[in-house]
């Protein structure tokens, strides 16, 4: 008799998954991450990620709900790993001008190699945030990190060279608009104005102008 190796391959990776619950989980995240990307909340089908994942609907239904849970479970999970990423910074320990300059090219960088976040985020600005809001794991991840801006900020202003009384949200709306839009945008902007925008040339000047930008943004 003829054994199926794909099918017989899928049936193993289920069987080891139903084995290793964190994995599992990790696995459903990794495949739903991707097709959430891919085709938004709307276009994404629960069948398709338990495939991709190797594993079945029942073990995504049990861990996450629904297919409305595991959307926010990934973007909970998406602006994790920014947050958890920019912690390993450690800007406290950094003087105020270099750690407002690195988390610039962090930021930049981090948009440059997770177009996935950028699709994420596209699509949930499109329904309004709706699915983020009352998402209490979002704010206390977010409330330590503009806590952690402040402090560079006011350290800044301290030592005379950056404003006084600066609001850190403002500044990383600036950090992150500079990289979101030119990013989510380079391809009609690139035909507009007739330039790559995509270049590694065009990619390495924009970053050092973000820098620029938002240094200039804040010094007195």
């Amino acid at each position: 008799m003829k054994v199926d190796v794909k099918t017989q391959g899928a049936a193993t990776g289920r069987s080891r998954a139903s084995r290793d619950p964190e994995r599992t989980r990790a696995l459903i995240l990794e495949a739903a991450t991707a097709e959430f990307a891919e085709k938004g909340i709307g276009g994404a089908r629960v069948d398709t990620i338990a495939e991709r994942a190797g594993t079945n609907k029942r073990m995504l239904y049990h861990y996450f709900g629904d297919k409305t849970g595991l959307y926010v479970a990934v973007l909970e999970a998406a602006y994790g790993s920014i947050r958890s990423a920019e912690r390993n910074l450690d800007l406290t320990h950094k003087e105020p001008e270099e750690a407002l300059a690195e988390l610039s090219r962090f930021t930049w960088h981090y948009f440059l190699e997770h177009p996935e976040f950028i699709s994420l985020l596209n699509t949930e600005n499109l329904h309004k945030a709706e699915h983020l809001r009352g998402s209490r794991k979002l704010m206390e991840m977010h409330s330590h990190f503009v806590t952690e801006l402040a402090d560079v900020l006011r350290r800044g202003a301290e030592a005379g060279i950056f404003r006084p009384g600066i609001d850190p949200v403002n500044v990383y709306l600036t950090i992150a608009a500079l990289g979101y839009f030119y990013l989510s945008n380079r391809h009609t902007l690139s035909a507009i104005f007739d330039r790559e925008l995509g270049s590694p040339k065009r990619l390495a000047e924009w970053e050092d102008h973000i820098v620029e930008s938002v240094l200039a943004s804040v010094r007195p």
